[in-house]
C-alpha cells in the first residue's frame, strides 16, 4: 500500500501523548520507508499521520529528531523480537537458531521497519550512526555472551575471537536480510537455515580456538 493510500482524512483530537507519538512514528517510518530522508517531507508525514505539523515539532521534533526517534524506536522493537524468541534454558546452537528466527521473522513482518534501520538509517551516516551503532553493539554482545555459553557448557575455554566473530554474524545477518528484502519469493525459515549452517558449522570450532590453516607449500 502506498504512502498516498495511508493518508488519512480525518484528524483524530485530545489523544494521551503515547498514542499520538506512536502515530506520528507509525506514519514517519512509512514515509521515511517509501522515500528515503532526503526526499521525505513533513507534509507527507504530517497528512498520512493525520496531525499537523506544529504538533508534529511539539511532540518530536524537526526532521533531523523524528528520524532519529524512528531508528531508536525501531531498533528497540528489533532487539525485543529477538530477545523474545531466545531462552536460556535451549542449548546455544538453538539459541542461536531461534535468534535468527526471531530476526528474519521481524524483517519480514515489519519492512518498512528494516528499510528505515537498515538501508536509509545507513546511508545517511551523520548524526544517525550513533543509533545504528548502540544496536549494533547490543546485537553483538548478545550474541558474544551466546558463544562464551556454547563453548563453556562443552567444557571448554572460549576462544578470544567471540567477540570478532559475533561481530561477523550480525553483520552478515544485517547482509543477507538487505538481500532478502529484494527477494521475497524465499521463505525467513529457509534464510535463517542458509546463515545457521553457514556460522555455526564453522563457529562450532573457532569459539573454542580450533582453526583451519592452509596446507604447507
Amino acid at each position: 500500500m502506498s504512502v498516498d493510500e495511508e493518508r488519512r482524512s480525518t484528524r483524530v483530537k485530545r489523544l494521551p501523548r503515547e498514542v499520538r507519538e506512536r502515530q506520528i512514528l507509525d506514519a514517519a517510518v512509512r514515509v521515511f520507508s517509501q522515500y528515503g530522508y532526503h526526499n521525505a517531507s513533513m507534509d507527507e508525514i504530517s497528512e498520512v499521520a493525520g496531525v499537523s505539523k506544529p504538533m508534529i515539532y511539539a511532540y518530536l521534533g524537526h526532521k533531523e529528531d523524528l528520524f532519529a526517534a524512528c531508528i531508536r524506536r525501531e531498533a528497540t522493537m528489533l532487539m525485543e523480537a529477538i530477545a523474545a524468541g531466545v531462552t536460556t534454558e535451549q542449548a546455544p546452537d538453538m539459541q542461536l537458531w531461534h535468534g535468527l528466527r526471531a530476526f528474519f521473522q521481524f524483517v519480514g513482518e515489519q519492512k518498512q521497519s528494516w528499510r528505515v534501520l537498515h538501508r536509509q538509517a545507513t546511508s545517511q551516516g551523520g548524526p544517525f550512526s550513533e543509533e545504528l551503532l548502540a544496536m549494533r553493539g547490543r546485537a553483538i554482545n548478545l550474541v558474544d555472551a551466546l558463544l562464551v555459553r556454547s563453548a563453556t557448557t562443552r567444557g571448554e575455554a572460549p576462544a578470544k575471537s567471540t567477540e570478532a566473530l559475533a561481530a561477523a554474524l550480525v553483520g552478515a545477518s544485517e547482509s543477507l536480510a538487505d538481500w532478502w528484502l529484494d527477494h521475497p519469493e524465499v521463505s525467513d525459515k529457509t534464510v535463517a537455515s542458509w546463515l545457521m549452517n553457514l556460522v555455526w558449522m564453522g563457529f562450532g570450532d573457532l569459539v573454542t580456538g580450533t582453526v583451519w590453516t592452509p596446507t604447507p607449500e
